[in-house]
């Protein structure tokens, strides 16, 4: 039987089949770097250097010489590199005939984290090297993950919208009566104090009747502009009806603030609007009542007794406010000024 002879490579043939490999003389000094150990280098490999001056092995232990890692034999080396930011190292060591040794690298575990720091690609590893597998599941994982998460914010963003339309009048853009519905139920939930507006539009009637539906819309346009003005932020102007609109003002119970929005509100509604040439003008009648007014408040009830101050303030000669008190009676609008104001009065007393 013929004796096996040993197969000479050049160093390029090493670069392609091992990219992480060392080449070491017979003394342990570094003669040769593979291209994608460079990157731990960026500006020069520490060739002529001792191994031990650049890798400590932590495994196993007790090897601090070159012949005792000649002697490692088929045990696996882990090696962690000194003075560069770097994971840890896994390798194997074969001696040489001429004495050196052929030292093999890999990553490991670590790969994922040496991949993103050092930006290495599959070319940067063996072709056969299951590393350029685990890679391009990596990738893949990541594609997917990144189309997963555009999905999840388009799904949201739909949901969002959804639900916003859900909650909005189509046509003036402001709250409707289920989002209205629903801060009634937040604040009360939480206990917050809040004052409730229910307005009516005057006149409003005459203007469908006499210019159309698109004079009329132009004129609710106009109408959400006025409301969206007196409110703020953390309030709600929402269109429960066809001129019909509930104002709910978190944590503003105070009444002499409560009426001089009433009386702003009023007074833009009475701006003239145009239509095609046409003036049109109308005004609002608005009841207003605040939680304080309730041992417990309930939102059925605010609105019922809103409802009934609004109905004081038409049967008044409309274009004014009325504070809900109980002397309005339950069913009946009031038969006096008592509990109404006009906006060219001025904001009536608290009743």
């Amino acid at each position: 039987m013929n004796a096996f002879r040993p197969a000479s490579i050049s160093s390029t043939g090493l670069d392609r089949l091992m990219p992480m490999h060392l080449m070491l003389d017979c003394e342990g000094l570094i003669r040769h770097v593979g291209p994608t150990l460079h990157c731990l280098w960026p500006y020069g490999a520490p060739l002529g250097q001792s191994l031990f001056d650049v890798f400590r092995i932590d495994r196993p232990r007790n090897i601090g010489s070159f012949a005792a890692l000649l002697n490692t034999g088929q045990d696996r080396l882990h090696l962690t590199a000194l003075g560069v930011e770097a994971p840890a190292f896994k390798g194997h060591a074969v001696p040489l005939e001429d004495g050196g040794a052929l030292l093999n690298l890999t990553f490991g575990i670590g790969v994922v984290e040496a991949v993103r720091q050092f930006d290495l690609t599959d070319a940067d590893f063996a072709p056969t090297d299951l590393t350029v597998e685990m890679l391009y599941l990596i990738e893949a994982k990541s594609a997917v993950m990144g189309e997963l998460n555009k999905l999840t914010l388009r799904l949201q963003g739909a949901r969002v919208a959804a639900e916003e339309k859900a909650y909005t009048d189509t046509l003036t853009g402001l709250k409707n009566r289920r989002a209205m519905d629903v801060v009634l139920a937040r604040l009360i939930g939480q206990g917050i104090p809040f004052g409730l507006m229910h307005l009516d539009l005057d006149y409003f009637k005459d203007i469908n009747d006499t210019l159309g539906h698109a004079a009329g819309d132009q004129v609710l346009l106009q109408v959400a502009k006025v409301l969206l003005a007196a409110t703020r932020a953390e309030d709600l102007a929402a269109r429960v009806g066809g001129d019909e609109f509930v104002l709910v003002f978190a944590g503003l119970t105070d009444l002499s603030r409560l009426n001089k929005i009433a009386t702003r509100i009023i007074r833009g509604l009475e701006e003239p609007t145009q239509f095609n040439g046409q003036t049109c003008r109308i005004s609002g009648s608005i009841g207003t009542t605040i939680s304080d007014f309730y041992p417990s408040p309930n939102a059925e009830a605010m609105l019922h007794d809103a409802d009934i101050a609004l109905y004081a303030s038409k049967h008044k000669g409309k274009a004014c406010f009325t504070v809900f008190s109980e002397s309005l009676g339950e069913l009946e609008p009031p038969k006096g000024r008592e509990a109404a104001g006009s906006v060219n009065d001025g904001p009536p007393g608290v009743h």
